[in-house]
Order: C-alpha cells, then sequence, then structure tokens
C-alpha cells in the first residue's frame, strides 16, 4: 500500500467513526459531570500510555481550561499524572494497584471515574473501576476494539468499536470526545455570543 492509499485509508475510517458517534452519550457523559459540581465531588481520570496522556489533556481542557474562562469549576485530577506515586505503587506491590491504591480510602460515593482504556481489559483499569462499583461511584469507560469488560461495567460508556490493536483511530476519538466537550462549554458559556 502506497502512502498515499494508506493515509486515504486511515482519514475515511477516521470519518466513518465521527459519523457513529451517538450524541446521547456524550449528553449522558456532560450530565454525569455536571452532578459531581451539585455533589461538591471529584472526578478521577485513568490511562496507561496514550490513554493516560489522554487522561492529563481532559484535566487540562475540563479543569484549568474551564476554570480560568469561569466557564464551570470541576474538580477533576488525573491519576496517572504523578509520576513518583505511580512507580512507587507499582514497583512495591504491582503494577495492576497503580489506580486503586490511589483511590482507596479516598474515592467517595458521589466521586465519578472516568476510565480510558483501548482493550477495556487493563488490570489497573479494571482493579480500580471494581473497587469504584463497590464505593458506589459512577463509571464513564472510554473505550475501543471491542469494548472488554470496562464497557460492560460503565455506566456510561464512549466506545470506538474498531478492529484489535487500532490504537490511533481509537486514540483519535477518545480525544474528539475531550474537544467536544471543551469546546461544548466554551461556545455555550461565551458571553459574546
Amino acid at each position: 500500500m502506497s502512502l498515499k492509499d494508506f493515509v486515504f485509508e486511515y482519514i475515511d475510517n477516521l470519518k466513518n467513526l465521527l459519523d457513529g458517534i451517538d450524541y446521547n452519550v456524550i449528553s449522558d457523559i456532560i450530565k454525569l459531570l455536571e452532578t459531581t459540581k451539585i455533589n461538591q465531588s471529584k472526578i478521577y481520570v485513568i490511562g496507561n500510555g496514550g490513554s493516560a496522556s489522554t487522561a492529563s489533556h481532559m484535566v487540562n481542557d475540563l479543569g484549568a481550561g474551564l476554570r480560568r474562562r469561569d466557564i464551570i469549576n470541576l474538580d477533576i485530577v488525573s491519576l496517572a499524572d504523578n509520576t513518583p506515586v505511580c512507580t512507587a505503587i507499582a514497583n512495591d506491590i504491582g503494577y495492576d494497584n497503580i489506580f486503586y491504591m490511589q483511590l482507596k480510602g479516598l474515592l467517595k460515593k458521589d466521586d465519578v471515574i472516568i476510565a480510558i482504556s483501548c482493550s477495556g481489559n487493563s488490570a489497573n483499569i479494571i482493579k480500580a473501576v471494581d473497587y469504584a462499583k463497590e464505593i458506589g461511584s459512577k463509571i464513564i469507560g472510554v473505550t475501543g476494539f471491542d469494548g472488554g469488560y470496562l464497557k460492560k461495567i460503565s455506566d456510561v460508556n464512549f466506545h470506538v468499536q474498531t478492529k484489535s490493536n487500532e490504537y490511533g483511530l481509537v486514540e483519535d476519538m477518545h480525544m474528539i470526545l475531550d474537544h467536544i466537550i471543551y469546546s461544548y462549554y466554551i461556545k455555550s458559556y461565551n458571553k459574546s455570543e
């Protein structure tokens, strides 16, 4: 396959995925995020690898990005951002504990977890969302491929159905979700319009 053909195919696949977005799911996610303002609760975002950077980007946009514009003040944090904490937990008690251990004893019933996982089957994501379910917290799953376990356990799920290992397309769509939510708030609360 030529580079030109590959690029055309990739963009065509991304367009098809965009056309398949369930608008109701995005609305449900926004409503769930807004319950944290009413309940004065927190949003914890978790993810590995590229999904960890998506988690950080979400916190930047939906936290400081909206707060500095006086739009909404969401209490949102990425549990993938503290390298010393993540590596200490991974080294001392195992990588599957890096999110669970940060939530243990702190997570409250009214808190919300945004769990980002292309496969939906990462052991550390599963352990954290199982704990969140025990506490009674709501789970927003952000998944790809076939969705795995996370898709099944989530209260709300933004799913990108692809072949296994199509990380680029799935991660592109996950970032688009973040930017849709962020841009919705910017547009809805722009005082000059």
